[in-house]
């Protein structure tokens, strides 16, 4: 099997606007290094799954684009660099680590669990499969994202940048609402005001109230390493996530 490339770069095939997406959890290549001990329809219960195929005619609309080819299963590009779980490693972790809620979830950048109690991995991981993934994938995903970012806020003076997700329909154990919690249609996340101008934030969810969408901001999602990471709205940098109810466009089961 030819390894992919760690993403997909889709420049605007309009006239350019002063937009940024990216979606990095709708990757679905599964590399024969992954090792997992799960199958693989089982591992893709973690993915938000076509959101890259849903925002995908976003460049003609003159939207920069970039999407992941690899599942967060493998490794999760809306985590810290440092958010490592050591217990998951055959081995110290050669340099600062700083474990987050989210590794003691199990949900760290290399994910322990699939959905609650359902492990991924039959074994420890080796120091140097972790680097070979934060180096290959991780971080060029990150440098070209950066890029797009600065690129656009270049050209305009200021950027909008959404961070497109899924959500299951309902919350379990692992998710901020609880297990059994209904979810909305929509979540828009800005860290409570702290990722982009309120106007952009409320400009989107007007727009899919309109369509007669159910809407929350910031409940249960507010925005995780990419809105912290990017969203500097003092300085025309502006970000918000969206994550989208997977029972509006497809089968969950």
């Amino acid at each position: 099997m030819t390894a992919a490339p760690p993403f997909t770069e889709r420049p605007p095939r309009a006239e350019a606007v002063p937009v940024v997406y990216d979606t990095p959890h709708s990757g679905r290549f599964y590399p024969p290094d992954f090792a997992s001990g799960q199958a693989q329809t089982i591992l893709r219960r973690a993915e938000d799954a076509y959101v890259d195929e849903l925002i995908g005619a976003a460049p003609d609309a003159g939207i920069a684009m970039i999407e992941a080819n690899y599942p967060r299963a493998y490794i999760d590009l809306n985590r810290d660099a440092e958010d490592i779980d050591p217990d998951m490693l055959d081995a110290p972790w050669p340099g600062d680590i700083k474990p987050s809620k989210k590794s003691e979830m199990g949900l760290g950048l290399i994910r322990r669990f699939v959905t609650p109690g359902v492990a991924i991995y039959d074994r420890k991981l080796s120091v140097d499969e972790v680097r070979r993934r934060l180096d290959a994938i991780y971080r060029p995903y990150h440098r070209v994202l950066a890029e797009m970012l600065a690129r656009t806020k270049s050209a305009f003076g200021f950027v909008w940048h959404v961070d497109w997700h899924s959500m299951k329909s309902v919350g379990n154990a692992m998710t901020p609402d609880g297990a059994g919690a209904q979810r909305p249609d929509f979540v828009v996340g800005d860290l409570d005001g702290g990722s982009a101008a309120r106007t952009f934030t409320e400009a989107a969810i007007e727009l899919l109230r309109r369509r007669n969408y159910k809407v929350t901001l910031n409940d249960p999602y507010k925005g995780a390493s990419i809105v912290r990471r990017y969203g500097r709205p003092a300085e025309g940098v502006h970000t918000i996530q969206i994550e989208i109810n997977r029972r509006l466009y497809l089968n969950e089961a």
